[in-house]
């Protein structure tokens, strides 16, 4: 298909006449569209087409209607049935009444071609772009972010499902592409084992049955590996993706000993970050955050928070289950500038700020990042009258370090932490340590015979050390309340546009979901701004007022 300009988008005036008809208070659609006028044009996705072909319908309506499709939660055929039947819909994306729409598919394709041209970023910014046109976006003052999980598409597996459903997936394609050959190697017993789903078995439940089964399972697909990899094999096999998943699989969770398969004991398995959860999403990893479990990606949200303008999602970032919120630091503000959007104070909670999160965000953007820092858990800090950090009189241009005695360090080494930060090592003699009368108080070890401390470098030292005297005044911790107003956002996107589970398969997929609901919920708080629609209050169950005040902290978020 090639894309074709549709003209200028003004709306027909027998569209305006039946719409102002049928909505006399207007609706979501109708609103947006006066107050914010087309949001997309064709030529904004042009790069997505050919220049040849047949002419496909406007890529800046279909924008526009992948937006109203999330704000209304519509699945790709009702989207398509709005089009073509809801006069709101007509009158936002500048229809005759007679336009006949397009087919559900199309949907389906220009998502696509918006993943394969890198451009998931354009329906956010252009909804953005228009409200910051009107007034209605400011972004100099404060914003604040949260994370939240979001499940995979694929359904959760048990460890036994999860294998058994990864071997039947191979075994299926290689028989789409390979019949005759794999009737001759199959084994009888696979027929009865892998012909239905996984979920379809009854796996016994002792504990001792189902590790034969595994076992089992894992014999067959070792069986159908070596068969796929062996010389008299059909040419193309090995590079299928089902059996690519299967060799993938196996390698993580069996190998052999002595010349048996076995299941490979946990601590021998890869990290999160690497292990395949489900055969169906090979980009979904398991997580856990406290009490939480869950196969499949994370969601970064990071809004404005004005009071005189609707507070509308700026940046929206989606990683895989395992990335921790401590690396998104960087990310997130990299891609706020991108979008002319960088806060002045950005508001997050504990998992955020780093000592090099607080230096770069103030220096390489101008933005002071706030939110509770690690606090500090030496061994000397936790014991009466010990010697921390704190204690000690550094002189960063001489690199000379005092401590509480007078003595002075050794010796001053740029290092690495064990989580491969850049630290700076001091120590100090032993001639000094030794008959120290405070020694005690001073090294926690009862071997060591001298201090050492491993301090970051000057800026973030400073950094942490003001971020943690500011975090105790009750100034700081009144402000800090802002952020809380993000989980509100988070429930908005979970109730309108079911935030937490993905509609598709694949991190590009669901990273592009995520976008268009950052986009929806703006166009539903712009809609609520015209119409002066109150900002819902928290709301608390009559039995969760009654929590004593000790336990009202411990029991948030």
């Amino acid at each position: 298909m090639s894309m074709q300009p549709k003209g200028s988008g003004e709306i027909p005036a027998e569209t305006v006449r039946v719409a102002r008809a049928a909505f006399p208070k207007g609706s979501l659609a109708i609103r947006v569209r006066d107050e914010l006028g087309p949001l997309f044009t064709d030529e904004e996705f042009a790069d997505l087409f050919p220049a040849r072909g047949k002419p496909a319908w406007s890529p800046g309506r279909l924008a526009l209607v992948l937006v109203l499709q999330f704000v209304e939660g519509l699945t790709d055929r009702q989207a398509a049935e709005a089009v073509r039947a809801r006069i709101d819909f007509k009158y936002a994306l500048a229809l005759e009444l007679a336009d006949p729409g397009f087919d559900f598919s199309v949907l389906s394709e220009f998502r696509d071609r918006l993943i394969e041209a890198e451009a998931v970023r354009r329906v956010l910014d252009g909804i953005l772009a228009a409200a910051r046109e009107k007034g209605l976006l400011k972004t100099a003052g404060r914003a604040r972010t949260d994370s939240t999980h979001v499940l995979s598409a694929a359904r959760q597996l048990c460890w036994l499902e999860m294998v058994a459903e990864t071997l039947r997936s191979a075994l299926n394609t290689v028989a789409e592409q390979a019949p005759e050959w794999l009737a001759g190697i199959a084994e009888p017993d696979w027929f009865k084992h892998y012909a239905t789903k996984a979920e379809d078995s009854r796996f016994p439940q002792a504990r001792a049955r189902r590790d034969e089964v595994g076992l089992r399972i894992g014999r067959d697909g070792t069986r159908l590996l070596e068969a796929v990899f062996a010389s008299g094999a059909p040419h193309g096999l090995r590079a299928l993706d089902e059996v690519e998943i299967l060799r993938r699989v196996w390698v993580q969770h069996f190998h052999q000993v002595g010349g048996e398969v076995a299941r490979r004991d946990p601590k021998d398995r890869p990290p999160g970050a690497m292990r395949l959860v489900t055969p169906y999403d090979i980009e979904a990893r398991g997580s856990v955050k406290r009490d939480t479990f869950w196969d499949g990606y994370k969601i970064h949200l990071t809004e404005t928070c004005e009071p005189d303008t609707p507070n509308l999602i700026t940046n929206v970032a989606t990683t895989d289950a395992t990335v921790p919120d401590n690396v998104m630091s960087e990310v997130i503000h990299a891609g706020l500038a991108a979008r002319d959007c960088l806060p002045g104070e950005h508001w997050v909670d504990a998992g955020y700020p780093t000592a090099t999160a607080l230096v770069t965000t103030r220096h390489r953007y101008g933005t002071a990042l706030h939110g509770p820092v690690a606090a500090n858990t030496s061994a000397q800090t936790s014991t009466a009258g010990g010697y921390d950090q704190e204690a000690f009189t550094i002189d960063w241009d001489q690199k000379k370090v005092t401590c509480p005695g007078g003595a002075t360090n050794t010796t001053w080494s740029n290092r690495l932490s064990q989580q491969g930060l850049p630290v700076i090592r001091v120590r100090f003699s032993v001639l000094d340590c030794r008959p120290c009368p405070v020694r005690r108080e001073c090294i926690n070890s009862s071997t060591a015979e001298r201090r050492e401390l491993r301090l970051r470098h000057h800026d973030e030292h400073h950094a942490l050390r003001t971020a943690r005297a500011e975090q105790q005044t009750d100034d700081w911790k009144e402000r800090y309340k802002i952020r809380a107003g993000v989980e509100g956002t988070i429930s908005q996107g979970v109730g309108r546009c079911g935030l937490r589970r993905s509609r598709y398969r694949g991190l590009a997929k669901t990273s592009l979901q995520h976008q268009l609901t950052g986009a929806a919920l703006n166009l539903a708080r712009i809609d609520a701004h015209l119409t002066e629609t109150p900002r819902a209050r928290t709301r608390t169950s009559h039995f969760a007022a009654l929590r004593p005040a000790e336990h009202q902290l411990n029991g948030a978020k």
